[in-house]
Protein backbone atom coordinates (compact mmCIF):
# COMPACT_ATOMS: atom_id res chain seq x y z
CA UNK A 1 0.00 0.00 0.00
CA UNK A 2 1.38 3.29 -1.06
CA UNK A 3 0.55 6.21 1.06
CA UNK A 4 1.96 9.97 0.99
CA UNK A 5 3.95 10.83 4.66
CA UNK A 6 1.84 13.40 5.14
CA UNK A 7 -0.72 12.97 7.91
CA UNK A 8 -2.88 15.47 9.53
CA UNK A 9 -1.26 17.55 12.42
CA UNK A 10 -3.94 18.92 14.93
CA UNK A 11 -0.86 19.97 17.69
CA UNK A 12 0.63 22.73 15.14
CA UNK A 13 -0.90 25.81 14.86
CA UNK A 14 -1.72 26.34 11.24
CA UNK A 15 -1.20 23.12 10.10
CA UNK A 16 1.52 22.31 7.87
CA UNK A 17 4.89 19.69 8.06
CA UNK A 18 5.47 18.38 11.45
CA UNK A 19 8.31 20.21 13.43
CA UNK A 20 9.12 17.94 16.32
CA UNK A 21 8.57 20.11 19.15
CA UNK A 22 6.09 22.39 17.51
CA UNK A 23 3.75 19.84 16.80
CA UNK A 24 2.51 19.68 20.32
CA UNK A 25 1.81 23.18 20.69
CA UNK A 26 -2.22 23.03 20.27
CA UNK A 27 -2.23 19.89 22.58
CA UNK A 28 -3.66 21.56 25.84
CA UNK A 29 -2.96 20.10 29.47
CA UNK A 30 -6.64 21.39 30.03
CA UNK A 31 -9.29 21.93 28.22
CA UNK A 32 -9.68 25.37 28.13
CA UNK A 33 -11.96 26.58 25.68
CA UNK A 34 -14.70 26.01 22.40
CA UNK A 35 -13.66 24.16 19.21
CA UNK A 36 -14.34 25.84 16.50
CA UNK A 37 -14.82 24.60 13.49
CA UNK A 38 -15.83 25.33 9.83
CA UNK A 39 -19.31 26.30 9.00
CA UNK A 40 -21.88 23.97 7.37
CA UNK A 41 -21.66 24.45 3.82
CA UNK A 42 -24.40 25.14 2.35
CA UNK A 43 -26.14 22.97 -0.13
CA UNK A 44 -29.18 24.05 -2.06
CA UNK A 45 -29.26 22.98 -4.86
CA UNK A 46 -29.34 19.25 -4.25
CA UNK A 47 -32.78 19.76 -3.49
CA UNK A 48 -33.38 21.54 -6.86
CA UNK A 49 -32.94 19.08 -9.59
CA UNK A 50 -34.28 15.03 -10.45
CA UNK A 51 -32.35 12.72 -8.77
CA UNK A 52 -32.08 9.01 -9.90
CA UNK A 53 -30.66 6.31 -7.44
CA UNK A 54 -29.08 3.52 -9.44
CA UNK A 55 -27.66 0.14 -7.68
CA UNK A 56 -25.83 -0.52 -10.42
CA UNK A 57 -24.22 0.44 -13.84
CA UNK A 58 -22.93 3.52 -15.22
CA UNK A 59 -25.35 5.59 -16.34
CA UNK A 60 -29.08 6.03 -16.38
CA UNK A 61 -31.77 7.24 -19.08
CA UNK A 62 -34.51 9.69 -18.74
CA UNK A 63 -36.75 9.44 -21.48
CA UNK A 64 -37.45 12.57 -23.58
CA UNK A 65 -40.71 13.05 -25.71
CA UNK A 66 -42.11 15.98 -28.01
CA UNK A 67 -45.82 17.43 -28.19
CA UNK A 68 -48.58 16.44 -30.12
CA UNK A 69 -50.52 18.69 -32.26
CA UNK A 70 -54.15 19.10 -33.12
CA UNK A 71 -56.14 19.84 -35.84
CA UNK A 72 -59.65 20.59 -36.51
CA UNK A 73 -61.56 17.99 -38.30
CA UNK A 74 -63.03 17.91 -41.04
CA UNK A 75 -66.94 16.09 -40.60
CA UNK A 76 -66.00 12.47 -42.26
CA UNK A 77 -62.75 12.57 -42.45
CA UNK A 78 -60.64 9.57 -41.46
CA UNK A 79 -58.92 10.42 -38.34
CA UNK A 80 -56.47 7.73 -39.45
CA UNK A 81 -55.18 9.29 -42.70
CA UNK A 82 -54.06 12.46 -43.48
CA UNK A 83 -52.37 14.77 -40.70
CA UNK A 84 -54.57 14.00 -37.88
CA UNK A 85 -52.00 12.20 -35.94
CA UNK A 86 -49.48 13.42 -34.36
CA UNK A 87 -45.75 12.01 -34.75
CA UNK A 88 -44.83 12.45 -30.82
CA UNK A 89 -41.04 12.47 -31.04
CA UNK A 90 -38.89 10.17 -28.50
CA UNK A 91 -35.46 11.41 -27.13
CA UNK A 92 -33.77 10.19 -24.94
CA UNK A 93 -31.06 11.71 -22.44
CA UNK A 94 -28.17 9.42 -20.57
CA UNK A 95 -26.41 10.72 -17.62
CA UNK A 96 -23.14 8.74 -16.82
CA UNK A 97 -21.73 8.20 -13.41
CA UNK A 98 -18.43 10.10 -12.93
CA UNK A 99 -15.42 8.60 -11.29
CA UNK A 100 -15.56 8.52 -7.80
CA UNK A 101 -14.90 11.87 -5.91
CA UNK A 102 -13.38 11.71 -2.65
CA UNK A 103 -12.12 13.50 0.74
CA UNK A 104 -8.95 12.02 2.90
CA UNK A 105 -6.91 12.75 5.92
CA UNK A 106 -4.86 10.98 7.97
CA UNK A 107 -4.49 11.41 11.65
CA UNK A 108 -1.46 9.86 13.71
CA UNK A 109 -2.69 7.81 16.44
CA UNK A 110 -0.45 9.25 18.99
CA UNK A 111 -1.69 12.51 18.40
CA UNK A 112 -5.15 11.22 18.94
CA UNK A 113 -4.19 9.69 22.24
CA UNK A 114 -2.51 13.42 23.08
CA UNK A 115 -5.44 15.21 22.01
CA UNK A 116 -8.26 16.70 24.23
CA UNK A 117 -11.08 16.19 21.70
CA UNK A 118 -12.34 13.75 19.46
CA UNK A 119 -10.58 14.79 16.59
CA UNK A 120 -12.42 11.50 14.23
CA UNK A 121 -15.88 13.05 14.09
CA UNK A 122 -15.02 16.50 13.57
CA UNK A 123 -12.53 15.30 10.44
CA UNK A 124 -15.22 13.26 9.34
CA UNK A 125 -17.27 15.89 9.46
CA UNK A 126 -15.30 18.52 7.14
CA UNK A 127 -14.78 15.82 4.27
CA UNK A 128 -18.12 15.65 3.87
CA UNK A 129 -18.41 19.62 3.95
CA UNK A 130 -16.13 19.37 1.36
CA UNK A 131 -17.56 16.62 -1.01
CA UNK A 132 -21.13 18.72 -0.37
CA UNK A 133 -19.42 22.04 -1.43
CA UNK A 134 -18.33 20.30 -5.04
CA UNK A 135 -21.56 19.16 -5.61
CA UNK A 136 -23.30 21.95 -5.09
CA UNK A 137 -21.16 23.83 -7.36
CA UNK A 138 -21.11 20.85 -10.17
CA UNK A 139 -25.23 21.47 -9.80
CA UNK A 140 -24.69 24.82 -10.22
CA UNK A 141 -22.80 24.83 -13.48
CA UNK A 142 -24.94 22.32 -14.79
CA UNK A 143 -28.22 24.14 -14.27
CA UNK A 144 -26.01 27.20 -16.17
CA UNK A 145 -25.33 24.94 -18.69
CA UNK A 146 -28.85 24.35 -19.29
CA UNK A 147 -30.37 27.66 -19.66
CA UNK A 148 -27.53 28.49 -22.29
CA UNK A 149 -28.16 25.11 -24.19
CA UNK A 150 -29.05 26.08 -27.88
CA UNK A 151 -30.81 22.62 -28.92
CA UNK A 152 -34.03 21.37 -28.24
CA UNK A 153 -34.19 17.84 -26.70
CA UNK A 154 -37.12 17.32 -29.16
CA UNK A 155 -38.57 19.28 -32.20
CA UNK A 156 -40.18 21.82 -30.92
CA UNK A 157 -39.32 21.54 -27.31
CA UNK A 158 -37.51 24.63 -26.56
CA UNK A 159 -34.17 25.69 -25.58
CA UNK A 160 -32.32 27.05 -22.75
CA UNK A 161 -32.84 31.01 -22.11
CA UNK A 162 -30.49 33.74 -22.08
CA UNK A 163 -31.55 36.88 -20.54
CA UNK A 164 -29.19 39.57 -21.09
CA UNK A 165 -28.71 43.46 -19.44
CA UNK A 166 -30.37 43.25 -16.13
CA UNK A 167 -28.72 45.72 -13.20
CA UNK A 168 -29.03 42.70 -10.57
CA UNK A 169 -27.41 45.25 -8.02
CA UNK A 170 -30.32 47.04 -8.18
CA UNK A 171 -34.03 45.64 -6.49
CA UNK A 172 -36.26 46.90 -9.19
CA UNK A 173 -33.67 44.80 -12.13
CA UNK A 174 -33.49 41.83 -10.08
CA UNK A 175 -37.78 41.92 -9.43
CA UNK A 176 -37.75 43.03 -13.37
CA UNK A 177 -35.53 39.83 -13.54
CA UNK A 178 -37.76 37.26 -11.93
CA UNK A 179 -40.73 38.62 -13.58
CA UNK A 180 -39.03 38.27 -17.11
CA UNK A 181 -38.12 34.41 -15.69
CA UNK A 182 -41.67 33.74 -15.15
CA UNK A 183 -42.40 34.65 -18.46
CA UNK A 184 -40.13 32.89 -19.95
CA UNK A 185 -40.65 29.75 -18.03
CA UNK A 186 -44.57 30.41 -19.10
CA UNK A 187 -43.76 30.61 -22.99
CA UNK A 188 -42.04 27.53 -22.74
CA UNK A 189 -45.09 25.79 -20.70
CA UNK A 190 -42.88 24.85 -17.76
CA UNK A 191 -45.46 23.95 -14.97
CA UNK A 192 -45.45 26.21 -12.32
CA UNK A 193 -45.11 24.38 -9.65
CA UNK A 194 -41.41 23.51 -8.90
CA UNK A 195 -40.03 26.92 -10.30
CA UNK A 196 -36.81 28.02 -8.23
CA UNK A 197 -33.46 30.96 -8.65
CA UNK A 198 -30.93 30.62 -6.70
CA UNK A 199 -29.56 33.90 -6.23
CA UNK A 200 -25.91 35.43 -4.40
CA UNK A 201 -26.91 36.11 -0.64
CA UNK A 202 -26.44 39.76 -1.57
CA UNK A 203 -29.19 39.38 -3.91
CA UNK A 204 -31.35 37.81 -1.58
CA UNK A 205 -31.47 39.58 1.14
CA UNK A 206 -31.56 42.84 -0.87
CA UNK A 207 -35.01 41.79 -1.79
CA UNK A 208 -35.95 40.97 1.83
CA UNK A 209 -35.15 43.77 2.94
CA UNK A 210 -36.78 46.42 -0.28
CA UNK A 211 -40.37 47.81 0.28
CA UNK A 212 -41.71 46.77 -2.68
CA UNK A 213 -45.26 45.73 -3.91
CA UNK A 214 -43.95 42.63 -5.38
CA UNK A 215 -42.17 41.34 -2.31
CA UNK A 216 -44.92 39.82 -0.02
CA UNK A 217 -44.54 41.24 4.05
CA UNK A 218 -47.34 39.42 4.79
CA UNK A 219 -45.41 37.16 7.55
CA UNK A 220 -48.87 35.58 8.46
CA UNK A 221 -48.71 33.91 4.94
CA UNK A 222 -45.06 32.74 5.14
CA UNK A 223 -43.62 34.80 2.06
CA UNK A 224 -41.23 36.64 4.06
CA UNK A 225 -39.99 37.65 7.47
CA UNK A 226 -36.89 39.75 7.38
CA UNK A 227 -36.94 39.57 11.36
CA UNK A 228 -35.72 36.24 10.36
CA UNK A 229 -34.08 36.29 6.96
CA UNK A 230 -36.10 34.83 5.05
CA UNK A 231 -37.97 35.19 1.81
CA UNK A 232 -40.21 32.85 -0.51
CA UNK A 233 -40.91 33.54 -3.44
CA UNK A 234 -41.63 36.72 -6.26
CA UNK A 235 -43.52 35.65 -8.78
CA UNK A 236 -44.40 32.50 -8.53
CA UNK A 237 -40.37 31.29 -7.88
CA UNK A 238 -39.58 30.13 -4.93
CA UNK A 239 -36.01 31.59 -3.76
CA UNK A 240 -32.81 30.51 -2.39
CA UNK A 241 -29.43 32.08 -1.93
CA UNK A 242 -26.12 30.09 -2.38
CA UNK A 243 -23.03 31.28 -0.97
CA UNK A 244 -20.69 29.26 -4.16
CA UNK A 245 -23.23 31.00 -7.01
CA UNK A 246 -20.45 34.06 -7.28
CA UNK A 247 -17.95 31.75 -7.42
CA UNK A 248 -18.92 29.99 -10.38
CA UNK A 249 -19.14 33.31 -12.52
CA UNK A 250 -15.52 33.73 -11.48
CA UNK A 251 -13.56 31.48 -12.44
CA UNK A 252 -11.73 30.44 -16.10
CA UNK A 253 -12.07 26.80 -16.87
CA UNK A 254 -8.28 26.99 -17.20
CA UNK A 255 -8.04 27.79 -13.42
CA UNK A 256 -6.42 25.36 -10.77
CA UNK A 257 -8.49 26.32 -7.70
CA UNK A 258 -9.76 22.80 -6.82
CA UNK A 259 -12.74 24.14 -4.93
CA UNK A 260 -14.76 25.60 -7.47
CA UNK A 261 -13.15 24.23 -10.93
CA UNK A 262 -13.81 20.00 -11.61
CA UNK A 263 -10.85 18.13 -13.60
CA UNK A 264 -10.94 15.86 -16.40
CA UNK A 265 -11.72 13.01 -14.47
CA UNK A 266 -15.74 13.50 -15.25
CA UNK A 267 -17.68 11.75 -17.93
CA UNK A 268 -20.45 14.43 -18.09
CA UNK A 269 -19.91 17.74 -20.42
CA UNK A 270 -23.19 19.62 -19.90
CA UNK A 271 -21.51 22.66 -21.68
CA UNK A 272 -21.47 20.61 -24.82
CA UNK A 273 -24.53 22.47 -26.54
CA UNK A 274 -23.43 25.70 -25.33
CA UNK A 275 -21.83 28.83 -26.78
CA UNK A 276 -19.88 28.56 -23.70
CA UNK A 277 -15.92 27.38 -23.98
CA UNK A 278 -15.56 24.21 -21.81
CA UNK A 279 -12.60 22.97 -23.01
CA UNK A 280 -14.31 19.26 -23.14
CA UNK A 281 -13.72 19.35 -19.08
CA UNK A 282 -16.27 17.83 -17.51
CA UNK A 283 -18.14 20.74 -15.57
CA UNK A 284 -15.92 23.82 -16.57
CA UNK A 285 -17.77 25.85 -18.64
CA UNK A 286 -16.06 29.59 -18.57
CA UNK A 287 -19.38 31.56 -16.60
CA UNK A 288 -17.61 34.66 -16.51
CA UNK A 289 -19.58 36.06 -19.22
CA UNK A 290 -22.96 35.94 -17.13
CA UNK A 291 -21.91 38.78 -15.05
CA UNK A 292 -20.67 42.50 -15.69
CA UNK A 293 -17.26 42.38 -16.51
CA UNK A 294 -13.94 44.21 -14.50
CA UNK A 295 -14.07 44.99 -10.85
CA UNK A 296 -17.89 45.07 -11.09
CA UNK A 297 -19.87 42.79 -8.81
CA UNK A 298 -22.82 42.47 -10.62
CA UNK A 299 -23.30 38.65 -10.61
CA UNK A 300 -25.85 36.95 -12.55
CA UNK A 301 -28.55 34.08 -11.11
CA UNK A 302 -29.83 30.76 -12.16
CA UNK A 303 -33.39 30.01 -12.22
CA UNK A 304 -35.43 26.92 -13.70
CA UNK A 305 -37.57 24.34 -13.28
CA UNK A 306 -36.66 21.11 -10.92
CA UNK A 307 -37.07 19.25 -14.32
CA UNK A 308 -34.12 21.27 -15.98
CA UNK A 309 -30.81 19.33 -14.82
CA UNK A 310 -30.70 15.84 -13.26
CA UNK A 311 -28.37 13.68 -10.84
CA UNK A 312 -27.65 9.87 -11.44
CA UNK A 313 -26.73 8.61 -8.15
CA UNK A 314 -24.37 5.11 -7.66
CA UNK A 315 -23.37 5.75 -4.43
CA UNK A 316 -24.29 8.57 -1.86
CA UNK A 317 -22.04 11.12 0.02
CA UNK A 318 -20.33 8.13 2.70
CA UNK A 319 -17.34 8.36 5.19
CA UNK A 320 -15.30 5.80 6.30
CA UNK A 321 -11.99 4.93 8.31
CA UNK A 322 -9.66 2.33 8.98
CA UNK A 323 -6.63 1.98 11.38
CA UNK A 324 -3.17 1.80 9.62
CA UNK A 325 -1.52 -0.40 11.36
CA UNK A 326 2.05 0.06 9.15
CA UNK A 327 1.45 3.61 9.51
CA UNK A 328 -0.23 4.03 13.39
CA UNK A 329 -2.51 6.31 11.77
CA UNK A 330 -6.09 6.71 11.03
CA UNK A 331 -7.13 7.37 7.42
CA UNK A 332 -10.11 8.91 7.03
CA UNK A 333 -12.26 9.30 3.82
CA UNK A 334 -15.63 10.54 2.30
CA UNK A 335 -16.78 9.80 -1.32
CA UNK A 336 -19.89 9.68 -3.75
CA UNK A 337 -20.22 8.76 -7.54
CA UNK A 338 -22.73 10.73 -9.13
CA UNK A 339 -23.10 12.11 -11.93
CA UNK A 340 -25.07 15.29 -13.79
CA UNK A 341 -26.31 16.51 -16.95
CA UNK A 342 -28.83 18.90 -18.53
CA UNK A 343 -32.33 17.14 -18.51
CA UNK A 344 -34.98 19.75 -20.56
CA UNK A 345 -32.81 23.09 -21.49
CA UNK A 346 -36.61 24.85 -21.85
CA UNK A 347 -36.93 24.26 -17.94
CA UNK A 348 -33.73 26.99 -17.39
CA UNK A 349 -33.43 30.54 -17.32
CA UNK A 350 -30.12 32.39 -16.72
CA UNK A 351 -30.06 36.36 -15.91
CA UNK A 352 -26.52 37.87 -16.90
CA UNK A 353 -26.49 41.24 -15.81
CA UNK A 354 -23.70 41.70 -18.64
CA UNK A 355 -24.90 43.40 -21.98
CA UNK A 356 -23.76 40.81 -24.56
CA UNK A 357 -24.62 36.88 -24.46
CA UNK A 358 -22.24 34.60 -22.03
CA UNK A 359 -19.86 33.43 -24.30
Amino acid sequence: MALGNNPANPGLAGGGARALAADYDLFLKVFSGEILTAFNETNVAKDLIMTRTISSGKSAQFPVTGKANAKYHTPGADLLSGSYLSQIEHQEKVITIDDMLVASTLIPRIDELKNHYDLRSIYASELGKALAKRLDIQILKTLFAAGLTTSENASGTGTGTELIGYDTEDTLGLIAALYDVAAALDNNEVPDDGRFAILTPKQYYKLLTTDNTAINKDTSAGSADAARGRLMEVAGIKLFKSPHLEGVQIDNPASTAADTVDDDNTLNSPFADTAVANDDSGYNGDLSGVRTGGSSTDYGFVAGHSSAAGCVKLLDLATESEYLIERQSTLFVAKYAMGLGVLRPESAVVVNSSSSAAV
